[in-house]
């Protein structure tokens, strides 16, 4: 039996602290996924649903254990993106190798987004600056319960943390914040920009340079400062130690603006990086 899984899709501009669009969308949720309904924590106020979507084979393969991709903005990485048919072409292709991808909706009002995806609030915000708790959610309580119910690969080098927009700038975030735990970034179109580019100086600050593969890219067309902060991003990280094209892949999209259809058809360059084929 199908479930039907309905999200509002909000579109985050990086110039403002308000959703600039919204779209209702619904899509079926197959038997290749597993839901985990109202997960809680100690850490933030909301509870969410957790999707898991499931490898092929992986029922019949019991032998294999996976890596994980955890996906912030989770319903839209599912209804969206569509991540999972794009990693299952993949794994078919040989491309990548297989995985597991976890979709973390954020919980609550856009408000709350904002809290959970920042690491400090700026003086004249009304949000913001709660990434530290977040990120104990996902270390402390969903990770080990991920664990616990998943054949996972549970090592930083198989774990990996992903997002778009306020999405990328947490995952960086935490990346840096948790590099035991979380051993490759997805930071997509990330948002720079908040609190006066202040993960430029989280990336500067990081002692010793945590061993971790990132994928950082923006698109050509996005808004405002986006593509100069997103370059002066990826200098950052270069002066500290990570390698270009090696454990740091930096992508601009030709004309990539900043919505979720840009950020989807990213997803497979993001994938092939990440997970190669072992």
């Amino acid at each position: 039996m199908k479930v039907w899984f309905m999200v509002l899709v909000l579109a985050l501009l990086p110039i403002a602290a308000t959703a600039d669009g919204r779209a209702a969308q619904e899509r079926a949720l197959t038997n290749e996924f597993r839901v985990h309904p109202g997960f809680a924590s100690e850490f933030v106020s909301n509870a969410r649903d957790i999707i898991v979507w499931l490898p092929p084979g992986y029922g019949s393969d019991v032998a294999n254990w996976y890596p994980v991709l955890y996906m912030q903005d989770g319903a839209n990485a599912f209804v969206s993106w569509r991540i999972d048919e794009t990693a299952k072409a993949l794994i078919a292709s040989g491309e990548i190798e297989p995985l597991i991808i976890v979709l973390i909706p954020t919980g609550g009002t856009p408000e709350d987004r904002f809290d959970e995806y920042t690491p400090t609030r700026p003086s004249n915000a009304r949000a913001g600056g709660k990434a530290d708790f977040y990120g104990r959610m996902l270390v402390e309580e969903l990770k080990p319960f991920i664990d616990s119910k998943y054949r996972t690969l549970e090592d930083a080098a198989n774990t990996a943390l992903g997002g778009a927009s306020l999405g990328g700038l947490v995952s960086l975030y935490l990346g840096l914040t948790h590099p035991t735990v979380f051993g490759k970034l997805a930071v997509i179109s990330p948002s720079v920009w908040w609190d006066d580019r202040v993960i430029l100086q989280n990336v500067r600050a990081v002692e010793p340079r945590p061993a971790m593969r990132i994928w950082l890219d923006i698109g050509t067309g996005e808004p405002g400062t986006s593509l100069r902060d997103a370059r002066q991003l990826r200098d950052a990280l270069v002066r500290k130690g990570w390698k270009l094209d090696s454990d740091l892949m930096y992508f601009e999209a030709d004309g990539g603006t900043h919505d979720e259809a840009s950020f989807a058809r990213r997803a497979e360059s993001m994938l092939k990086y990440l997970f190669p084929p072992r």
